[in-house]
């Protein structure tokens, strides 16, 4: 009798009182508690990203709730420090490459929030012309290689991406995002042999946020320790507090500079939390109110950062308003700008084909 296979992709839910442990990393980065401080300058300008992509996403869920944005529409919710973190131990060159879940990358890279917004309505101004909405963006300008709506497919590119560097002879990194679920494709580990054999530089980043669609990796994953995935080809890895912008910036700084040295891929597994579900579909089911509340509770990216610039008195409660409104503001003139910026032409039907 064949084995019942329990696939990362499915959607299928885990009993409702399931509690499956929400903890920080079991080996923490060096960084955060173990070592790397922040100046105020970092503490504040991770504060500041992290909160415009916090903000960004909760307008995006409220303009898909109005109708605004169709389609389908994965929000970062939770996960902020992991990109954050990364963004700030990159230097320009540095590709960057997603899945799905990657509003809160293109804005870490640098991309203008009405362009964001303006694609995940469709409109002309969109980063990708209004013609890939919330799952497929992409701008050279800023290396960003997209938003892939399948899944694990961003993996094998990140490795073209990588190969690429390395037939150029730039220093040059590929900066690879997925998810626990992507983890467990079989694309993925073709990727890892290549990119060893061939020394290749590129970070890949597992954001394990502990669901995929919706299934708990303890019911997914025989090996829940990703950062082992890369064991069998010898490519070296770490598990890291994704929910603490130190620690993530601090393994970021280890495993770039890995690459750059010309050591081959390096995996960084991102232990992260996502507070809403898988898409704007989902009603997370399969996980209780009070396990996300508790994340939220106590260890929320923004709330630790908060709370450590409060305490060495970086900022004041009244210049953390401050800085709360200004990006409340460029938020709310991107969704202007996307509500009111016109559809494309129809003759960008026959634009960017190849045939």
């Amino acid at each position: 009798m064949a084995a019942t296979r329990t696939s990362a992709r499915s959607a299928g839910s885990a009993k409702a009182g399931a509690k499956p442990a929400v903890k920080a990393a079991a080996k923490p980065a060096r960084g955060g508690q173990n070592g790397l401080q922040f100046t105020p300058e970092q503490e504040l300008e991770a504060y500041k990203m992290m909160l415009l992509i916090r903000r960004f996403e909760e307008k995006s869920g409220q303009m898909y709730g109005m109708g605004l944005i169709g389609g389908f529409c994965h929000l970062y919710i939770g996960q902020e420090a992991v990109v954050v973190g990364m963004q700030m131990s990159a230097k320009e060159g540095d590709a960057v490459i997603t899945g799905y879940r990657d509003h809160g990358h293109m804005l870490a890279c640098g991309m203008d929030p009405k362009g964001v917004m303006a694609e995940l309505t469709g409109r002309r101004g969109g980063l990708s012309k209004g013609k890939g909405g919330s799952m497929h963006m992409f701008s050279k300008e800023k290396h960003f290689y997209g938003g892939h709506g399948i899944v694990g497919a961003q993996v094998a590119l990140g490795t073209g991406l990588a190969f690429a560097n390395a037939y150029r002879g730039n220093d040059n990194v590929s900066m690879t995002y997925f998810g626990d679920g992507a983890a467990n494709q079989g694309q993925v580990y073709e990727s890892f042999n290549m990119a060893q054999l061939w020394k290749l530089p590129v970070v890949y980043i597992i954001e394990n946020n502990r669901y995929a669609m919706g299934t708990s990796v303890s019911r997914a994953s025989a090996q829940q320790d990703f950062s082992k995935r890369g064991l069998s080809f010898n490519i070296p890895g770490e598990q890291v507090d994704g929910m603490d912008v130190r620690a993530v910036k601090a393994a970021a700084e280890h495993a770039i500079k890995w690459c750059r040295d010309g050591n081959g891929p390096y995996i960084l597994e991102m232990q992260t939390y996502r507070y809403r579900g898988h898409s704007m579909s989902d009603p997370a089911k399969y996980r209780t109110k009070e396990e996300v509340q508790r994340v939220r509770d106590e260890n929320d990216p923004i709330e630790l950062v908060r709370a450590r610039i409060l305490k060495g008195k970086m900022a004041s409660e009244d210049d953390l308003k401050q800085i709360d409104a200004g990006v409340r503001a460029i938020v709310a003139e991107a969704a202007e700008f996307a509500t009111n910026d016109p559809e494309p032409d129809p003759s960008e039907l026959w634009t960017d084909i190849l045939v």
